[in-house]
């Protein structure tokens, strides 16, 4: 078989284009410090990076939901902590009215403190969130949970719905709580045997005035209610805690998936720096032989050694 001078001039040219590629690309990897610098080098690895970062970036949108979670949780835990504290010196208020010994005028201080106590419980219902949202109005974040007519009475105007944020594959947490769910009414039986809701407001409002008049039945009444009241915020207070379990239980099970998923990646996509450069020095070794190659099959010819 005769090997023409042509085909080895071919063969060694390809040689030193296939070489000069690989050296390229493997400086290119360097530079980026990636496995794939172009997905048409790799497609299916390049795919697998693409799905990885994908599923990664899903567990980020989950951190930042738990995160807000945890941030309103807060809001709610301070707030009903301190709601708990204005309703036990309400109560111990009413019972320093409610001995005999009492005149007008110290009933009257009482009621005074009382009124500011309600004000400041007014108030906490209606706190916000560190996003300025309001924390008790179920799902209408904008409008304050509990309105004060011009009459002084106060109705709930939030609502009773719950929304859920996803914090996981799976997994849903709410992230807001309606105000009657805390500030809860008290049933009362009035002279006739019959019961009513009344709301938490008015319970306090009804106290209050019963202090103002000395009207010790009016008084022994708001006792009961103020029991009822500070159980309906010592019972949401024990709800907020379960939930901020369950957003620290989620974190750490989002933090460990991104964990596994990043390792994953890592694995596919970071460049073994070390190998690497040992690579492209073999490749530059192999370069400049096939460019030595090259050089000398290119000198071959017929005519150099013909006359």
């Amino acid at each position: 078989m005769q090997i023409s001078t042509s085909y080895l001039f071919d063969r060694s040219s390809k040689q030193m284009v296939n070489v000069q590629n690989e050296l390229a690309k493997s400086q290119a990897q360097i530079s980026a410090q990636k496995q794939v610098v172009n997905p048409s080098d790799a497609p299916d690895q390049a795919a697998t990076i693409t799905r990885l970062k994908s599923v990664i970036g899903r567990q980020d949108t989950y951190t930042t939901a738990l995160n807000q979670v945890q941030a309103r949780l807060d809001a709610e835990s301070t707030n009903l902590t301190s709601a708990s504290d204005v309703l036990v010196r309400i109560k111990e208020l009413a019972v320093q009215a409610n001995n005999g010994t009492q005149g007008q005028v110290s009933r009257l201080a009482i009621a005074t403190e009382m009124q500011g106590l309600r004000d400041q419980l007014l108030s906490l219902a209606n706190s916000t969130d560190p996003t300025g949202n309001y924390i008790f109005s179920g799902s209408k974040v904008h409008t304050p949970a509990f309105t004060q007519s011009p009459d002084g009475s106060v109705e709930y105007t939030g609502d009773q719905t719950r929304m859920n944020v996803a914090v996981g594959e799976q997994r849903s947490i709410p992230i807001n709580r309606p105000g009657t769910n805390a500030f809860t009414r008290v049933v009362r039986t009035d002279d006739f045997g019959q019961q009513q809701g009344v709301g938490f407001f008015t319970a306090i409002d009804d106290l209050i005035q019963g202090v103002k008049d000395g009207t010790a039945a009016t008084m022994q009444r708001g006792l009961t209610e103020m029991d009822a009241l500070h159980n309906g915020v010592v019972l949401a207070q024990a709800e907020v805690g379960t939930d901020m379990k369950v957003v620290e239980q989620q974190t750490a099970v989002v933090d460990d998936t991104k964990l596994s998923l990043k390792v994953a990646l890592s694995n596919v996509e970071d460049l073994d720096m070390t190998t690497a450069v040992t690579n492209m020095q073999k490749l530059m070794l192999s370069l400049e032989a096939a460019q030595s190659t090259f050089a000398k099959t290119s000198q071959l010819s017929l005519f150099k050694y013909l006359g």
